[in-house]
């Protein structure tokens, strides 16, 4: 057994690797010594938890079991998984976060005891109050992330769903909720705490179809933040400091990643916390760009105007992650920059389907950091650089945020790749990306279309340079 002064010092070395983690997940320079700050982190916290129930008992056993069986799932998967469905994996860990929240809060709630909450029927007040607050934003973040899942995994459409009354509804229900819990401290009754639960699985689900594909991003952040928030929760109702600590951080992280990216797409951010935005009445040109005429090319046209150019820009999107094309792209711009050709890399904050996909991709190919830039640095230079190779970037560098108020991304800033003197986009056809609408850089003067798969594409313009 542990003394509790000795648990409160581990938990705080714990909780200061964990603040240690994500400084160095802010940068990819220093991504994998954050990584080992989080495991290690971890560990002295898991450690500390189990050497302090005092002994070695059956039910010691049992968990252990239970995380080895858990630990073994969970690393099978992770091994498994491909980077194009790290978004769903990572949406659907958050569910999982939420469940496990509204699990403990349930046995807490039937066997206060056990936790030294009090009795059955009386529950210490400000336990009370924790635990049902945890409940309800970990049942919130269970059926939300089952939500975004489904619409990652394409088994739900990524279209907003919608109906009249919708946002009065859900205030109502939030509302609700809040009456529920000062209902559940006053009575602690256990049918209010099985309605409160429900109403919480309900809002999550209704908070989340309404949000686009075009807006899944912002919206895997948030669930992430509120895991947090419901771990941090239960962590006060178990008297856990690390639980407390590590959800404090994951909540409040959340929260300022879900508002940073909020800017990058004009969006409000109260709005992602309530589930409002993303709800536009989608409108696309999707009927006449058969009509619209488009130029289309080969690798041998593409080879020849970047042999020709003195700068271009790459573009990456989710078309490079579903090709696994990041490292055939390093291998092209090798040869480029053998050629004296400037190259540099623009990543939107939204590439892809979660915040940080492209720059974990290119720094799997080994890319240099300092030749990646973000949006905000880069933009500027698209109108002086003579070659934009975009491949599978489609909403983050489509015109019409800035041209068509209807647009469900108007307003979202995007990459300004038309700007360029020559655009070269490889795309396996002219359908719409993520957010459902046509791309009108597609139609562009200066765009050349490449259709094939990425990979195969940026291989074969590699030849053709050589």
């Amino acid at each position: 057994m542990i003394s509790a002064n000795l648990s409160a010092i581990f938990y705080l070395v714990s909780g200061v690797l964990f603040i240690l983690a994500l400084r160095g997940l802010s940068s990819p320079e220093t991504s994998r010594q954050g990584n080992f700050f989080g495991i290690l982190g971890m560990v002295i916290a898991i450690t500390v938890t189990f050497l302090s129930t005092g002994n070695f008992s059956t039910g010691f056993l049992f968990v252990l079991i239970f995380i080895l069986v858990g630990g073994s799932i969970g690393a099978f998967i992770a091994y498994r998984i491909p980077m194009t469905a790290m978004p769903e994996l990572v949406a659907g860990f958050h569910s999982l976060v939420g469940l496990a929240a509204v699990f403990v809060a349930i046995s807490a709630f039937l066997n206060p005891q056990a936790f030294n909450l009090g009795t059955q029927g009386n529950i210490k007040l400000g336990s009370l109050i924790e635990m049902s607050i945890g409940a309800a934003v970990g049942a919130i973040t269970f059926s939300g992330s089952i939500i975004a899942f489904l619409k990652l995994q394409g088994v739900m459409s990524g279209s907003p769903i919608t109906f009249k009354g919708q946002h009065p509804l859900n205030a109502i229900i939030l509302l609700s909720i809040i009456l529920l819990i000062y209902t559940l401290c006053s009575t602690q009754s256990s049918n209010i705490f099985w309605i409160l639960l429900a109403v919480s699985f309900l809002i999550g689900f209704l908070l989340i179809i309404p949000i686009g594909g075009a807006d899944m991003p912002v919206v895997i952040s948030m669930l992430n933040s509120y895991s947090g928030w419901a771990a941090a929760g239960i962590g006060f109702t178990l008297e856990n400091t690390a639980l407390i600590i590590t959800g404090a951080l994951v909540g409040s992280s959340g929260a300022i990643l879900s508002y940073i990216m909020c800017k990058g797409m004009n969006r409000s951010f109260f709005s992602v916390i309530l589930g409002g935005f993303g709800a536009t009445e989608e409108t696309s040109n999707n009927t006449d760009k058969e009509q619209r005429p488009v130029k289309s090319g080969n690798a041998d046209d593409a080879a020849f105007l970047m042999k020709n150019a003195s700068s271009v820009i790459i573009v990456p999107g989710y078309g490079m992650a579903v090709a696994q094309a990041q490292h055939a792209l390093r291998e092209m711009v090798d040869t480029l920059k053998k050629n004296d050709i400037k190259v540099s890399y623009a990543i939107h904050p939204v590439a892809g389907r979660m915040p940080g996909h492209m720059n974990v991709l290119l720094a799997e190919a080994n890319v240099p950091y300092d030749e990646v830039f973000e949006l905000e640095e880069i933009n500027n230079d698209f109108a002086n650089a003579d070659v934009a190779f975009v491949i599978g970037a489609n909403d983050v560098t489509n015109p019409v945020a800035k041209t068509d108020p209807q647009s469900p991304i108007y307003g979202m800033p995007v990459l300004d790749v038309e700007k360029c003197k020559s655009v070269l986009f490889v795309k396996r056809s002219l359908s719409p990306g993520y957010a459902g609408i046509d791309n009108d850089l597609f139609y562009k003067e200066n765009t050349l279309m490449l259709f094939a798969d990425a990979k195969k594409m940026v291989e074969e313009i590699t030849k053709a340079i050589n």
